[in-house]
């Protein structure tokens, strides 16, 4: 069944609704295409999103009670949501400024204003679980409407923020990467890169770069094929013991009576005559 994925911030999850709209009668397929904005009803009140894609899911992956969109936003629906957002700064300061009142030890990064002005949602980093009821209760009474605190990780703070990799590029959560997905050690040792050191493999969040896992399926498949360092390893010039692996290349290094030869490995055996790559 084809469904339309919708995210109404870049640190909120997706949500899916049905390719149609409840109030307009004719629409065309160009209106369901990526980055297009629509008006959409939610449970907690009128909105803004953004088309992610058009996709496929398998019946049971369809949530419950699917919901058609209420029309294509238009571009004075636009003009209005950036006319709300002048008073974001206002905002993160007010809420910042309460927050240090409650000794809360809170970062709020980001405020968003629903379409329909009822709610103001604020985009918080923490590094425990926070009590903000009473918060909450306050910035209520003060800005006259409703108030949801949404805790994010500093990942999606890099997200929300945006900068520039040392490749000189945006970065790709910003940029592109929609899922962030699990970057953990065991990739720098999978890619050979435990000598970088962590200054040079965390990003701008302080985390491990999210393009540590664009290769880590080459490597993983790689890895599969070769030995493990500390094998040992019959050859035409004696028996060698694996010192390194190349995943990429498909190649061995073994130590033969104190010499390092790298062998091409294929086959489950290395490959001595005629491809020999480098000798000490």
């Amino acid at each position: 069944m084809k469904v339309v994925k919708i995210q109404f911030h870049i640190a909120d999850r997706e949500y899916f609704f049905l390719p149609e709209f409840s109030q307009s009668s004719s629409y065309q397929e160009d209106d369901f295409l990526a980055n297009k904005k629509v008006i959409v009803e939610t449970e907690l009140g009128i909105d803004m999103g953004t088309i992610l894609a058009m996709v496929d899911l398998e019946e049971a992956d369809i949530p419950k009670d699917l919901k058609s969109m209420l029309r294509p936003a238009t571009a004075d629906d636009e003009v209005e949501m950036v006319k709300k957002s002048s008073a974001y700064s206002g905002y993160l300061k007010q809420v910042n400024d309460l927050a240090k009142q409650y000794e809360l030890k809170i970062k709020v990064v980001d405020v968003a204003e629903s379409f329909d002005s009822q709610r103001l949602t604020f985009y918080f980093t923490a590094d425990n679980r926070i009590d903000f009821r009473d918060l909450v209760k306050d910035l209520g009474k003060i800005l006259h409407k409703k108030i949801r605190l949404q805790q994010i990780g500093v990942r999606d703070q890099a997200k929300i923020d945006g900068d520039y990799g040392p490749c000189g590029l945006p970065l790709c959560c910003k940029n592109w990467l929609k899922a962030l997905g699990n970057v953990n050690a065991e990739y720098i040792k999978d890619q050979n890169l435990m000598h970088r050191g962590n200054e040079r493999l965390s990003g701008a969040c302080g985390r491990l770069k999210c393009c540590l896992r664009y290769e880590e399926e080459a490597y993983k498949y790689g890895l599969d094929k070769l030995p493990k360092v500390g094998d040992q390893i019959k050859t035409g010039a004696g028996m060698g013991r694996v010192t390194s692996i190349n995943p990429l290349r498909q190649t061995v290094e073994l130590d033969i009576d104190g010499a390092r030869v790298e062998y091409p490995y294929l086959q489950g055996r290395v490959c001595e005559k005629n491809c020999e790559i480098n000798k000490e």
